[in-house]
């Protein structure tokens, strides 16, 4: 281990010295916890990531100049929609992603580096329960809807196929998942297709440049963002994993969304055909000033466009149709192929630019005072994961219906959107909608026929399907067509096991 005389004149040549002033208090162990953080800090990389943050943080926010005019929206070529295309297509694209499936040549790879504390919960948000009936958590669905791909794809095909779980954390929720993971036996999924693998922590950054103590014997801490995947992927060889599995084709997404359809066929379906290396679903924007990034061109290349750098006069343009312009919102749901993966952290990675995110940051005063800030104080430096999006040589969008797969956790209750009673009413309003569609008919006590779905507010019956048994309302009919139920309905494996369901 370093010594702390060699700790400290690498931190005076990054300008961080102030780090260690409360050593000579602190105890052996946790000096010794302290020099151990503080060791693999390179200082000219500390003095410069430092630098950058506070010269980021000093500039006025303000849209890149000249925007408007360098903007256009993605061309019908690159263009695919799941509720646009006659069923033939979509059909060739579900047989295609299920080929690919059934010949073990796709990884989903989730993002689960961020806690739950928007959500009010010190644990990572795939441990959350929205209130299911079942009570599920997001978790055990998407590892539920990776079994249920690999039976369609294995049955289409007559194969026994897998779709490998990459899980990207970070330092805080590495182990708690894990941890969960052991203790519900993987969700039935082999422990040995469940790759965890962590991202690299930044140094947070005082407005005046200097990095974060967090406590006497910390160093303030965060994930690089969810474009710190790219580092990841190379720290931890997982590219070279894929390779060994014979994986080509990796579907990434973000944990909080309840609707994500993981390893979806017809996605990947549709980007295989089309020859993409790279490739995006998105959702139509509710309204202009939805808070949602705009996948669209910049100067020809792809890119997803902050909603807060477009001006209102631009994100109001409408089409000859009606439509926006610029309507494709980014749900962090992506497509990618393993060799752009590979381009990507041999040669793009380092041109990335980071974010600015201004956040309250923990920290001792010079008293060595705990202190919480009521406002924020400090600067977090991220890559967000579609900042490849211009590398890409033949990038595709995929449009999906929101109310079918895109209700994002972020918010506790206190919120009035994206929050568990959001996604919890998003989800078993689809499965609903699923079972209408299945020909089921709900009644209530007395036998009288509910009313029928409306947008918003709970639905008027409940009813759950477990992803084992459908994963995208497939092969319901058998089971509910012409039949009477009162709410509510849980229609797992068992139910559908049972001979008297």
């Amino acid at each position: 281990m370093a010594s702390e005389a060699a700790v400290r004149a690498r931190l005076r040549r990054a300008g961080q010295e102030h780090l260690l002033r409360f050593s000579a208090e602190l105890a052996p162990g946790a000096r010794a916890a302290l020099l151990a953080a503080l060791a693999p800090l390179e200082p000219g990389a500390l003095r410069e990531h430092c630098g950058r943050a506070a010269a980021a943080r000093a500039r006025p926010p303000a849209p890149p100049p000249g925007l408007a005019a360098r903007l256009r929206p993605l061309p019908p070529e690159r263009l695919g929609s799941a509720a646009r295309s006659d069923p033939a297509t979509r059909r060739l694209w579900e047989e295609e992603g299920l080929r690919q499936i059934a010949l073990n040549k796709v990884a989903v790879l989730l993002l689960a580096g961020g806690q739950g504390t928007r959500l009010g919960v010190a644990y990572p948000k795939g441990m959350y329960q929205v209130g299911l009936p079942s009570g599920k958590t997001l978790y055990q669905l998407q590892a539920e809807r990776i079994r249920r791909v690999e039976q369609l794809a294995g049955g289409r095909h007559g194969t026994r196929c897998t779709v490998p779980w990459y899980i990207m954390t970070s330092e805080f929720t590495l182990g708690p998942t894990a941890q969960f993971f052991e203790e519900h036996g993987f969700f039935g999924l082999d422990p040995g297709n469940v790759v965890m693998f962590e991202q690299r922590m930044l140094p947070a950054v005082a407005f005046d440049g200097r990095a974060i103590l967090e406590r006497k014997d910390k160093v303030a801490m965060a994930p690089d963002g969810n474009g710190g995947l790219y580092c990841a992927l190379a720290d931890h060889g997982i590219l070279e994993d894929m390779e060994q599995r014979g994986v080509e084709f990796v579907h990434v997404y973000c944990v909080d969304n309840i609707l994500v359809r993981l390893a979806d066929p017809v996605f990947i379906g549709f980007c295989v055909l089309r020859g993409a290396d790279c490739g995006a679903k998105v959702v139509e924007k509710a309204y202009p000033e939805e808070p949602v990034g705009v996948v669209c061109l910049v100067d020809g290349a792809p890119q997803v466009v902050e909603y807060s750098e477009i001006s209102p006069e631009t994100a109001s343009l409408r089409t000859p149709g009606g439509g926006l312009l610029y309507g494709a919102g980014n749900i962090c749901n992506h497509f990618f192929t393993r060799s752009f993966l590979q381009a990507v952290t041999r040669e793009f990675e380092p041109l990335l630019q980071p974010h600015v995110a201004v956040k309250k940051v923990p920290y001792v005063d010079e008293q060595g005072n705990q202190v919480q800030p009521l406002e924020p104080n400090g600067i977090k430096m991220e890559k967000f994961v579609f900042d490849v999006f211009p590398f890409a040589e033949n990038f595709v969008a995929f449009e999906v219906l929101r109310e079918e797969e895109f209700s994002p956790l972020k918010n506790a209750d206190a919120a009035d959107r994206d929050n568990p009673t959001t996604a919890r009413r998003a989800l078993l309003a689809q499965h609903l909608r699923w079972a209408l569609q299945a020909g089921a008919r709900f009644v209530d006590a007395h036998g009288a026929p509910l009313p029928g779905l409306a947008s918003g507010g709970e639905p008027p019956a409940v009813c759950e399907i477990s992803p084992l048994v459908s994963y995208a309302g497939e092969g319901l009919e058998v089971h509910l067509r012409g039949r009477e139920f009162q709410s509510p309905l849980i229609l797992d494996e068992h139910w559908i096991g049972a001979s008297q369901p």
